[in-house]
């Protein structure tokens, strides 16, 4: 292995030796054992691409982010498809906007890029439980990635649907799609069922056919490359800089002893997690390892351009190592391409190793989309202007009225709106899925069953706290319970008195364990050991309510500072004449979620750390009339709750409360 009798393959691809004599109508992309490479039209291929999320890029960005990867020397790009985003319900398909994968692909197409497909249905990502759909877990005892019958069948309904759309753009029916991945990282999955991936390969070919070349990824490490890999299958790897490329394309020998050598997924960046410090990955580094493979003749997929999802809802996922570990909003993971699209430094080291084996298209790299610092907004009364403002009502800035007032709604005071079906009666908790919520946030409503007056112990069993749960007692919050964290709390009050927990679903598991996340309360909360019950359960539809234009239609309260616990705040800006790129800072602020003209921008936490900044796209801002601002901040407001618009991301990297940020 330690030779891959490849270095001469490198030569001649790189000199444009080796031909055939394929008609120009004979469109194929193959395998080639004897020569150890691919072949696309009947000559010597090798592909340098880089991953793009659709799912993450705001549709009129898409363009702009294609042809920056396209200018930077990759000739293909890698796309997933999460089921999750287009399957919202059973039955229920949405392929429009921002998820109209058709029109992505072929954008991908007319931009002379080809194109590797990862239509899962597992696809991780770090997305939402790895791309499955909540409603999965619907049925309890469903098992997820094998070929338990409930399971299968889902799979097969959605991969009759998806498919057949795929089938007309695969390269050798005179699309772009050159290969198509099966599940993905299946070998680090504990089931190791290879009667579902059989299952998925006999699927795969009667919907796209026996010409289209099938792979999968793994890591390097010889159990998961087992458990992974099938025959039929090509089986490709995946690693990061620093890793011993002989060994690590050993391991793929080892399975697939003739054929290309591909990474699938080089690491140009890690991954955030709440909590942990920003990642951060050398450029020198990524170039390096890049260029050991280049010369082995490897076709590789980069991680290039990860992006903030721009989504009705948040999306990202969370990782199980020991622990929960749910994932920031943000995806710019130290990224060659930054979250808004920029060229980095990183991005420039690596066309300059592309360039030294193939050609760079002619003319500029596009620059960085432009930003804006829209300055500070407060969050504030929206039906009056005071003396001496001579801006219409919903145009005071903060520049001229730094302590206006602002108006905001307790959450609990706003449940009828939030939960218009009204709530569900249960004598014990019921879970997120049971309840067919697969997003957001539930509220758990009972009482306290006698007077308590001294500190009772509030709590709940091990790991039924999933993932965050905020108590309020008669209205007024007491703290925050957390999945693999705190889960007691001490409370008084009387009999009578009204209990609300507000659960949040942090993400479900998309790496690292068994993916059937359940969220909600798993078990029931208990009161110096005696279980609470009758419960009144709201599940909360925020993002419908938002984009629906509440509560800047309607708000019922006014106040000169923030609250305690979980309410809600709203403010309006306007851009001077332009709608550009721009990055919200919270200061002060501790958890909770931001919503601009509707659309749902994703989750702050700037105690935790390390994101301090949401990205907002351009796209979505209006010029010419106000900009609605809501924001559920869920523990507490500052005194002056503020927001600061930046032209510039920032993170912090001691975490902590009392952190400072840093660029």
């Amino acid at each position: 292995p330690a030779r891959m009798a490849l270095p001469a393959l490198a030569l001649l691809l790189a000199a444009g030796l080796l031909h055939t004599q394929a008609s120009p109508s004979a469109r194929s992309f193959q395998l080639d054992y004897e020569h150890n490479c691919f072949r696309k039209d009947g000559v010597p291929f090798r592909y340098i691409s880089g991953s793009i999320h659709y799912a993450r890029v705001p549709r009129p960005a898409w363009r702009d982010r294609l042809l920056k990867m396209y200018m930077s020397g990759l000739s293909t790009v890698q796309v997933y498809i999460p089921w999750n985003y287009h399957e919202t319900l059973p039955g229920v398909y949405d392929f429009t906007g921002n998820r109209d994968v058709e029109a992505f692909l072929d954008l991908t197409a007319e931009l002379g890029l080809l194109v590797i497909l990862r239509p899962g249905p597992y696809i991780c990502a770090e997305w939402e439980m790895g791309g499955l759909p909540a409603w999965l877990l619907w049925k309890p005892d469903i098992i997820l990635r094998t070929s338990n019958p409930a399971y299968l069948a889902a799979v097969d309904s959605w991969l009759h649907i998806l498919l057949p759309k795929i089938k007309p753009r695969l390269y050798h029916q005179g699309g772009n799609i050159i290969s198509v991945q099966v599940e993905n990282e299946y070998g680090s999955y504990y089931a190791c069922d290879y009667g579902y991936l059989r299952h998925l390969l006999g699927s795969f070919r009667a919907l796209l056919g026996s010409e289209v070349l099938l792979f999968t990824t793994d890591s390097a490490r010889a159990e998961e490359l087992r458990c992974g890999t099938l025959q039929g299958l090509y089986a490709t790897v995946d690693f990061g800089p620093g890793s011993n490329v002989t060994e690590a394309f050993g391991a793929q020998r080892r399975v697939e002893p003739k054929g290309p050598l591909v990474n699938s997924e080089y690491y140009t960046g890690w991954l955030d997690y709440w909590g942990e410090a920003h990642a951060s990955t050398s450029a020198v580094w990524v170039a390096r390892g890049l260029e050991d493979m280049l010369q082995l003749g490897a076709s590789i997929n980069m991680q290039v351009s990860p992006f903030l999802q721009l989504t009705s809802l948040p999306w990202p996922g969370a990782d199980y190592k020991d622990q929960y570990k749910p994932v920031t909003t943000s995806y710019d993971y130290d990224a060659p391409l930054s979250e808004a699209g920029d060229p980095t430094e990183k991005l420039f080291a690596i066309r300059s190793v592309i360039s030294k084996f193939q050609p760079l298209p002619v003319g500029p790299m596009p620059p960085a989309t432009p930003k804006y610092a829209y300055g500070r907004v407060a969050l504030r009364k929206v039906s009056a202007c005071p003396e001496g403002c001579t801006a219409p009502a919903w145009h005071c800035s903060a520049a001229q009225h730094p302590s206006l007032s602002l108006q905001y709604a307790d959450l609990l005071d706003v449940l009828d709106v939030l939960c218009s079906s009204g709530p569900i009666q249960s004598q014990f908790p019921l879970t997120f899925e049971a309840l067919k919520q697969a997003h957001g946030f539930v509220v758990y409503h009972t009482q306290l069953p006698w007077d308590v007056p001294d500190p009772a112990t509030l709590g709940a069993p091990p790991h039924s706290i999933c993932d965050r749960g905020y108590v309020m007692l008669q209205k007024e919050y007491q703290g925050t319970l957390e999945r693999d964290g705190r889960t007691t709390l001490h409370v008084t009050g009387r009999a009578g008195d009204s209990l609300d927990i507000l659960m949040e679903n942090m993400g479900r598991i998309s790496f690292g364990a068994n993916t059937s996340d359940f969220k909600g309360l798993l078990g029931n909360l208990s009161l110096n050991s005696r279980p609470l019950s009758n419960w009144l359960i709201y599940p909360l539809a925020i993002d419908t309510a938002v984009q629906q234009g509440w509560p800047h239609t309607a708000l019922p309260k006014s106040s000169s500072g923030g609250r305690v616990g979980p309410a809600f705040y709203t403010g309006t800006f306007e851009t001077p004449g332009i709608a550009w790129d721009t990055f919200v800072k919270f200061p002060d602020w501790s958890k909770g979620l931001l919503w601009i003209n509707g659309f749902n921008l994703g989750r702050y936490w700037t105690c935790r750390g390390p994101q301090q900044t949401l990205f907002v796209p351009g796209s979505v801002l209006h010029v010419g009339h106000p900009n609605n601002i809501t924001v559920l901040e869920l523990e507490g407001a500052p005194p002056t709750p503020l927001l600061l618009f930046l032209d510039r991301p920032l993170y912090n990297r001691t975490l902590g409360c009392s952190t400072t940020a840093t660029e």
